[in-house]
């Protein structure tokens, strides 16, 4: 029996929202523009294509010009707000990503894609095709039969009639009748009052259809019910026109032009660079370029003795040389060591195995460390390195420190382009250099076949290690050089290349916690949120699994009443925090679930993970910091991330009681920038009022305050004292009238006069967010105040929202990042003190404008001492910096030193 054809149809809005709502609107290209739906789309059609492999494919898009169903109800649809700017850019784009593959594109004016969809659905079924919709439009099933499905690309779940009955209880032909007496929030359709998804559902199965229902209505249950339906009858039969689809258009479409055909790879390359869509590059599956095919290379594997010495006499001439390892783990500091690759000469690298499969040709590893720890430690041979840290920790832990001078391509790059999401060696191969580089699972695999490198066949590996190496050794030559003459050459030398040390170190000492008192913390929280989950049950009147979004959408909207003022991208009602908080006035049950999710998050993201990454020899937590994924030039932390642990709360304070001192007699020394954010703003704005109040210590935000309400400082109020705090840190994030008076509880007048008198009285700030945005609408950029550079998508866009969120992004960089380029000065001045002074104190964590240390006790003056001269004189401002320093056993209990 011949196969039938297999067709896909995408509703593309449908399948564009849910990418932009389920991707970090974070996401930008290497100009900062806007690309995670973008990057949702290339991702989807992709996938579509190489794993379902469809016969016939299209997209859908709404006609444009007034909809024909506007005239039998003006308010359809009356009710969505207008596309997020942040999209409305993407659209040309994505469009470009259909006619990259190939997809075309069909749009009937005065008809919605849905009718499109609904046309296409019925041909293809006639033609004998299985088809395809992809989409989370609800009004989809009424178009499933035997050979029209609804897929949702993102989970994987198909839905035809047999689940249509299984999640509503009815038949496709009832959908239109079922959504009739619901009504579509989404389209803005009515419905009977009273009547939801279960009631609908039962009136249906007891009388088949909407009509026979309202012919029969004597006979439904419950006076109120029939009051309804008797006096919304012509509402849900006027909703039954607007939700049924036309599925008998005049398309005139040539079916042939359907079927899918070859991409258009060059374009889509092109678009993937623009967007910065590294990963994709090597899925198109594009045939081998002339820059590809030109890969000139000898890479050379130094497995004896005699190979090892003759290598060893041409290492030692190198001023400069590209050092790579190859190990059986991507943690750094559980990774045993299985070679190490080395070149200095493009298209020439050696590997030199230390570990093999069972009767490999390798070196000692004792020998060939001892012989190379020379060159590695010259301070007159540079090493060069992508991710140089992670080498620089494996080496160290098998008691080889690679010593400055070093550079890494990965931190140029970033430099360079703050915008892009991932300076990875597979991408910056890719787009500096025109190679694709051998994939790791080539060598090991992947899944449940996956092995560790040291079990493959070392001739293999050298082809490996030796063009990571090569390849780092090329892509410095181009970087550096272009880092040079864009004027950050300080920047990388004096701050970001050093760092690199620091936060070595960092790692590699970690953190001890306390592992029995997460444990307590644990109990305690497990016993709360048992608590809390009675009292829920209490009030919703029956249990209810409240991690399920939609017996939790049941209990609150359905059962209890309450108003819905979100909807998900899907049309559902939301269920989300913000959601939840302005739910919480009304009812005490939104209040607990809120306490619940909070107290379950510290408990599985902290009390119950910690401690499994415990390091199993020093019993210390190490996290990574990264130099590379801020675009304003802070450090992030993973593995885990300990820059997120809560402050705010006291159940998010008691986590920090759980890192301690690692030794008897030590302690925990912690050190704060004060207010280091709005002196940075005082510094260039060089405001009268701001300078003088920071050079003479006053309590900032409440002589802001004094000065807004115009009495003496000592006679500001906590309120007032409050506002003038909000307003303070608020003007560097762009707070507009509606964010303060929904952070304070006024309106938005008063909001909007408060921010105004500030801004009177403060016009040295107002000129310098003047300055800045002048500059960035010049350039499309802005710098830090050791000149990082930060790209501004939409600075120069006339879309009032969108260019409002620029300039957000503008400001704040400028205060954040230059912010971030002092605590890393910090950061360095502090690690060359304590070594210059020998001291055994140590650098555990960087927390923003925050370092925590562990010390012995008879250190603690001096280091007190140390951090706070290091800190305070790391840059010079013109305002006073202030340093914050407590001592105490744990991370919570500290005092002021």
């Amino acid at each position: 029996m011949t196969a039938r054809p297999v067709f896909y149809v995408l509703d593309a809005y449908s399948l564009i929202f849910q990418n932009f709502h389920a991707i970090p609107k974070e996401m930008a290209g290497p100009g900062g523009q806007p690309t995670n739906a973008t990057f949702g789309m290339f991702r989807d059609v992709l996938s579509l294509l190489s794993k379902r492999k469809p016969d016939y494919l299209a997209a859908a898009f709404d006609g444009g010009g007034k909809l024909l169903r506007s005239d039998i109800f003006p308010e359809y649809k009356g009710q969505r707000a207008e596309m997020p700017v942040e999209l409305v850019s993407q659209i040309p784009v994505i469009r470009r990503v259909f006619e990259g593959f190939d997809v075309p594109v069909l749009i009937q004016p005065g008809y919605e894609a849905d009718d499109v969809i609904a046309t296409l659905a019925r041909q293809g079924e006639a033609r004998g095709m299985d088809v395809y919709i992809c989409t989370a439009d609800k009004d989809a099933r009424q178009l499933l039969s035997d050979h029209v499905k609804i897929v949702n690309l993102r989970k994987d779940e198909i839905m035809d009639p047999a689940a249509l009955l299984a999640d509503w209880g009815i038949r496709p032909d009832q959908v239109v009748d079922l959504l009739s007496l619901t009504g579509d929030t989404v389209d803005n359709v009515p419905g009977i009052p009273g009547i939801g998804l279960k009631t609908a559902t039962t009136l249906l199965q007891q009388f088949g259809t909407l009509d026979n229902l309202l012919a029969n209505i004597d006979k439904v249950a419950g006076a109120k019910r029939k009051e309804n339906l008797r006096e919304h009858a012509e509402t849900a039969r006027r909703g039954r026109v607007l939700i049924e689809l036309k599925d008998d258009l005049e398309l005139g479409i040539d079916w042939d032009d359907l079927k899918v055909s070859q991409a258009n790879i060059p374009a889509l390359r092109t678009l993937c660079m623009e967007c910065g869509f590294h990963t994709f590059l090597r899925d198109l599956g594009d045939a081998p370029r002339p820059e590809q095919a030109a890969w000139v290379a000898e890479y050379v594997s130094v497995d004896t003795p005699e190979a090892f010495d003759a290598f060893l006499v041409e290492l030692r001439k190198q001023p400069r040389i590209s050092v790579d390892t190859e190990t059986t783990s991507i943690d750094p500091l559980q990774a045993e060591l299985v070679g190490l690759s080395f070149c200095w000469e493009q298209g020439k690298a050696y590997y030199l195995p230390v570990k093999g499969p069972e009767g490999a040709r390798v070196l000692d590893l004792a020998t060939t460390l001892d012989a190379i720890r020379p060159i590695l430690t010259d301070p007159m041979v540079e090493k060069i390195g992508q991710n140089i840290k992670y080498d620089m920790l494996v080496l160290g832990r098998a008691g080889l420190h690679i010593t400055a001078p070093i550079s890494d391509t990965m931190v140029l790059s970033y430099l360079l382009e703050s915008g892009e999401r991932n300076h990875n060696l597979d991408q910056l191969s890719m787009r500096l250099l025109d190679h694709s580089m051998i994939p790791i699972t080539a060598l090991i695999g992947k899944g449940k076949t996956q092995t560790t490198i040291d079990k493959v066949d070392v001739a293999k590996v050298a082809e490996y290690a030796g063009e990571d190496a090569d390849a780092t050794w090329r892509i410095e030559a181009i970087l550096a050089p272009k880092v040079r003459e864009e004027g950050l050459w300080m920047l990388y030398d004096e701050v970001e290349r050093p760092l690199i040390a620091v936060l070595t170190a960092m790692e590699d000492v970690g953190v001890k916690v306390d592992i029995a008192r997460l444990a307590e913390l644990s109990v305690e929280f497990a016993g709360r949120i048992a608590e809390i989950e009675e009292k829920i049950y209490a009030l919703a009147g029956h249990p209810f699994n409240i991690g399920s979004t939609l017996q939790l959408r049941q209990v609150l909207f359905d059962e209890l009443k309450l108003p819905s003022p979100k909807k998900t991208p899907g049309g559902e009602a939301s269920t989300a925090a913000d959601v939840l908080e302005e739910l919480a006035p009304l009812h005490p049950l939104p209040r607990l679930l809120i306490d619940h999710r909070q107290l379950s998050k510290l408990k599985s993201t902290y009390l119950d993970a910690l401690p499994t990454l415990v390091h199993p020899v020093d019993a210390r937590v190490h996290a990574s910091f990264n130099q590379v994924v801020t675009a304003t030039g802070r450090l992030s932390s993973s593995d885990p991330n300990l820059q997120n642990i809560p402050v705010r709360t006291e159940d998010g304070r008691q986590i920090r009681q759980a890192f301690v001192a690692g030794h008897p007699g030590w302690s925990i020394l912690t050190a704060d920038y004060s207010q280091i954010e709005l002196r940075v703003l005082a510094h260039f704005s060089k405001d009268p009022a701001l300078v003088h109040a920071f050079a003479s210590d006053h309590d900032i935000h409440a002589a802001v305050a004094g000065r807004i309400f115009g009495v003496p400082e000592a006679e500001v109020t906590s309120a007032q004292r409050r506002m003038a705090k909000t307003v303070n840190f608020g003007v560097i994030y762009g707070i507009q009238a509606f964010g303060l008076a929904a952070r304070l509880g006024i309106s938005q007048k008063d909001a909007g006069a408060f921010i105004d008198a500030y801004f009177r009285e403060y016009e040295g700030v107002a000129a310098f967010i003047r300055r800045t945005l002048e500059s960035a609408q010049a350039t499309g950029r802005v710098e830090t105040i050791l000149g990082r550079r930060r790209p501004i998508q939409g600075i120069k866009n006339t879309s009032e929202r969108m260019k409002t969120q620029a300039e957000r992004f503008a400001v704040n960089t400028v205060i954040q990042g230059s912010a971030a380029d002092l605590i890393k000065k910090a950061m360095l001045l502090v690690d060359s003190e304590l070594r210059r002074q020998g001291l055994k104190a140590r650098l555990m964590l960087q927390i923003h404008d925050e370092l925590l240390f562990e010390a012995p006790d008879e250190e603690i003056p001096a280091l007190t001492e140390l951090v706070r001269r290091s800190m305070t004189t790391a840059l010079t401002l013109d305002v006073p910096l202030k340093v914050d320093v407590s001592v105490g056993p744990n991370w919570l209990d500290v005092r002021p030193a």
